[in-house]
């Protein structure tokens, strides 16, 4: 594995006046019978932790992001590479909070790509956007055919645990599948202030949305999906579960974090051993 820092850039450069530029690139591979981090390059704040094998070949890995928040300004950017035969299991050690930007405009872009036959299992905790929080958020998903992926995104507008709503600022954020460079899925979260949290067509008041893609996927896998979500005990929760070809999308909307986040593990855990060929294995890091 490699660790460096980008060419031609210092440490003492990376926090400009308009805030920080952060940036990491992790490449997946298999040595030596397991998956490992064989490349990575760093700048700014952002890191990895060592990678935990609590699954023998499969790699955990937590990406840390230690300022704990972005402001207005930041410009951050996430990398990720898994080659074929590769897997890789990646999640945060928190939630990733939006702070009030000052009018100032924050961007975060993830890009993740998936050779054939490669897996890559997507798990952040949630974003938290205060009020008044500026930000372009953009995530792209290059997978190849054969490549194996169950991914999620939560997002909150507010901190709804003490009744703050999201009731200034903006957010532009988007998402996009791809296979074998076909777009299975291009979708966008935009809002000005609390307005599509009021709307119908909208979040219909709920202050958090999550999305869950799973690939590759069937009918069967679906109709599975679709009874863990009728399930009793998620009635404060709106659901629906789509197949576009070969990846299901799952969306949500719900009241707070833990309840979204309790669903979305309930339906990892089901579907892994189809998707992934493995039985579920937590992240040690979710029980501290």
């Amino acid at each position: 594995m490699t660790d460096m820092h980008l060419s031609g850039i210092t440490p003492k450069d990376t926090l400009q006046a308009e805030g920080w530029r952060a940036r990491i690139a992790l490449s997946f591979g298999v040595r030596r019978e397991k998956t490992r981090v064989v490349a990575s390059q760093r700048l700014g704040p952002l890191s990895v932790q060592r990678a935990f094998y609590p699954e023998g070949p499969v790699c955990h890995s937590y990406l840390l992001h230690p300022p704990g928040g972005v402001v207005g300004g930041d410009r951050l950017e996430v990398k990720v590479d898994v080659e074929a035969n590769a897997h890789a299991l990646i999640t945060t050690p928190g939630a990733t909070k939006f702070y009030r930007s000052g009018g100032r405009l924050a961007t975060y872009q993830q890009i993740l790509n998936v050779d054939a036959q490669g897996a890559l299992e997507w798990l952040p905790q949630e974003n938290i956007f205060f009020p008044d929080s500026q930000l372009r958020m953009q995530t792209h998903i290059h997978l190849s055919q054969g490549a194996r992926f169950i991914g999620w995104e939560m997002q909150c507008l507010g901190r709804p645990v003490i009744q703050e709503h999201f009731d200034q600022g903006q957010i532009r954020a988007s998402l996009q599948l791809n296979l074998d460079g076909k777009p299975l899925l291009i979708e966008h979260f935009n809002t000005d202030a609390d307005h599509l949290q009021r709307a119908r067509a909208g979040l219909r008041n709920f202050p958090m949305q999550a999305t869950l893609l799973i690939t590759p996927a069937d009918d069967a896998l679906l109709e599975q999906i679709r009874n863990i979500l009728q399930q009793p005990g998620h009635t404060d929760i709106l659901s629906g579960a789509t197949r576009l070809e070969q990846l299901i999308v799952i969306r949500l909307l719900g009241p707070q974090t833990e309840p979204l986040l309790q669903l979305m593990t309930a339906i990892w855990q089901a579907v892994r051993p189809q998707v992934m060929g493995r039985s579920a294995c937590l992240p040690r890091i979710w029980a501290t």
